[in-house]
């Protein structure tokens, strides 16, 4: 008989001996593989790594998948039928929900706020409001509260499960518990160094906390981390207080405690003072805010081009790889890049398909458009004012 492809996450290996289920959603396609940085230009050879979450799914990649891996799973084991994915207008968590929801019987829907103009709010945008059975565009991002609570209430949908901006809780962040075991199995196999450093760009915190949980427990099992305890470094591409190191170890610590509580065991529970020990807050590289392009994110993009690697986006991952890249070059030991942006491309949309989508979404798009420095791509439909 096959294995379950289910069980084959490093999650339930780890955990091979736990006798409760824990419903999860088979989307992505893992391990993600390793790639070294090539050497020069300033980095040394051999110490520098990037995790490729940016390949987690041929259909829409990044690190978004292993979230809703566990955020679907339990919206279908309490029979949800609808999920409705919250954030700014380009959200990578509400593409990713609009494209593989409907690969699970489930309902896409959104509640979006604008945000700066940028070519990945744009493309994501677009593909959401496409693909997605329905999107409140929101005017401003206080609004979000009230319209959770509302359409958390409704009864049309046949039973809603209503995830926070980027999947921020803690059954979401289990997805990136299960990814540190897996970096952990990837070097007891010999795929790279131990790292001294875990470089990832930190949004809504859910990532973070999933892998300061998961990283914290690997070295505790002595999987991995014998001997090297990482330091997570988060770059912060939203501000505070959205990234407050509160808040942060808050979830990582709700996190651990709903892992203990599942494979029954309270030594798993580790505290907010445990992981805190682990983790660097850098906020060097925000520029002046969220979705603001930085001319140190633009020269990123251009290195990770130029080492045939997938292109980096201006609002997420072009900030973190600056951080990347200056940890590398000052030699401080092995350093790993967590690429957590879809490097599979987004389908096209016409215009044709946006007909019907919120005026102010359209309206944003319309001025986005209008104002992006840059032509557009061939076979881009541009919206009539």
């Amino acid at each position: 008989m096959a294995a379950d492809p289910i069980r084959t996450r490093a999650l339930f290996r780890v955990f091979a001996g736990s006798r409760e289920p824990l419903p999860w959603a088979k989307l992505g396609e893992f391990p993600t593989p390793v790639t070294p940085f090539p050497g020069g230009g300033g980095i040394p050879e051999n110490l520098g790594f990037v995790k490729r979450d940016d390949l987690s799914s041929p259909v829409y990649g990044g690190n978004k998948v292993r979230t809703l891996e566990a955020l679907f799973g339990a919206a279908l084991a309490r029979e949800s039928r609808t999920i409705i994915a919250t954030g700014a207008y380009g959200s990578n968590h509400a593409v990713a929900t609009a494209l593989h929801a409907p690969r699970v019987g489930l309902s896409a829907r959104a509640l979006l706020f604008p945000q700066p103009v940028s070519w990945a709010a744009l493309e994501n945008l677009r593909v959401t409001l496409a693909l997605s059975d329905a999107v409140q565009a929101l005017p401003h991002w206080s609004c979000l509260p009230f319209s959770m609570w509302h359409h958390a209430r409704r009864r049309d949908l046949g039973g809603v499960t209503l995830m926070p901006p980027g999947g921020a809780c803690p059954r979401g962040a289990l997805g990136y518990v299960s990814a540190a075991f897996e970096l952990a199995e990837q070097i007891e196999a010999g795929v790279l160094p131990a790292p001294a450093r875990i470089v990832i760009g930190i949004g809504s915190t859910c990532t973070t906390a999933g892998l300061l949980v998961g990283l914290e427990l690997a070295k505790q099992l002595g999987l991995g981390f014998r001997a090297t305890e990482p330091a997570l470094v988060a770059v912060r591409v939203t501000p505070w207080p959205v990234t407050s190191r509160w808040r942060i170890l808050r979830l990582a610590e709700r996190t651990a405690r709903l892992l203990a509580a599942w494979a029954q065991d309270p030594a798993l529970a580790v505290s907010a003072g445990q992981l805190g020990e682990r983790l660097e807050l850098d906020a060097g590289y925000l520029g002046r805010g969220y979705g603001r392009v930085t001319e140190t994110g633009r020269a990123a993009m251009r290195r990770w081009t130029e080492a045939g690697l997938p292109q980096l986006d201006t609002t997420y991952s072009a900030k973190s790889a600056a951080a990347f890249l200056a940890r590398c070059e000052r030699a401080e030991g092995p350093t790993l890049f967590w690429s957590t942006k879809s490097s599979a491309p987004l389908p096209g949309v016409s215009a044709a398909q946006l007909s019907q989508a919120p005026r102010r979404a359209l309206r944003w798009i319309v001025e986005a458009e209008r104002n992006l420095p840059r032509e557009l791509p061939a076979g881009y439909e541009r919206l009539e004012p």
